[in-house]
């Protein structure tokens, strides 16, 4: 019982510490909206947190005001929107788009990834497939000390804009799911495993529009019926 009862501890003191860690490596990469200054991003990134009825979440929309905020602050010349569009009646991206252009942000300034269905997916393939050297990545400050370790790990110059601007409802259910995907994403970042969809690629410097639907209908091939 005695050993059982240690070793039980002894994870608990891991879990902790890799969590520690991973804060506090990235904490001097993050900012405010109002107090970053660094203006030579190849693009925003904004990562995914459900819609609802067609429209983003509190969250997410939260993200996306952000991200218009830094590109009228001409901190970047593009917007990569990431999430999760696996199925066509479930589609993060295509929300989050519209929500740009509707806000004034010219469609061929948004770029789509499709199949950014993880953070790790997300920044493997800001890098991979987008080519992007250099990104802006906006979430909310619980979510950026893992995305932006993430980013450090595969060679990704990354910083990052905190997206909170309110208090939001099941946070400390985030903040649990948080605790374990630290430490989940700790371990992938030690093999690095390529994302779970590839595909073309895309130059972050062109047109986002290229990444409309009708432009990368291949990308369903790839994703199981």
């Amino acid at each position: 019982m005695k050993k059982i009862i240690r070793f039980i501890l002894l994870l608990i003191i891991i879990s902790i510490s890799l969590n520690l860690y991973m804060i506090l490596s990235v904490k001097d990469q993050i900012y405010s909206i109002d107090d970053i200054d660094i203006n030579d991003f190849d693009c925003i990134l904004v990562l995914g947190a459900g819609i609802r009825n067609n429209r983003p979440s509190p969250m997410l929309e939260d993200r996306l005001t952000t991200s218009i905020k830094a590109y009228n602050n001409h901190l970047a010349p593009k917007i990569l929107v990431s999430g999760d569009h696996t199925a066509i009646n479930y589609d993060e991206v295509n929300v989050m788009k519209n929500y740009l252009i509707e806000n004034d942000i010219p469609s061929e300034d948004v770029f789509m990834d499709h199949a950014g269905i993880s953070s790790y997916d997300s920044i493997y393939r800001a890098k991979k497939i987008f080519k992007a050297n250099k990104v802006l990545i906006i979430t909310q400050k619980y979510h950026l000390y893992r995305a932006l370790y993430i980013a450090n790990k595969l060679d990704l110059e990354a910083y990052g804009i905190t997206a909170d601007q309110k208090i939001y409802n099941d946070q400390y259910k985030r903040d649990i799911r948080e605790f374990f995907a630290r430490i989940k994403d700790f371990f992938k970042c030690i093999n690095k495993p390529e994302s779970t969809y590839l595909g073309e690629t895309y130059s972050i410097s062109g047109n986002g529009d290229k990444t409309n639907d009708i432009n990368v209908l291949s990308w369903y091939s790839q994703v199981p019926s």
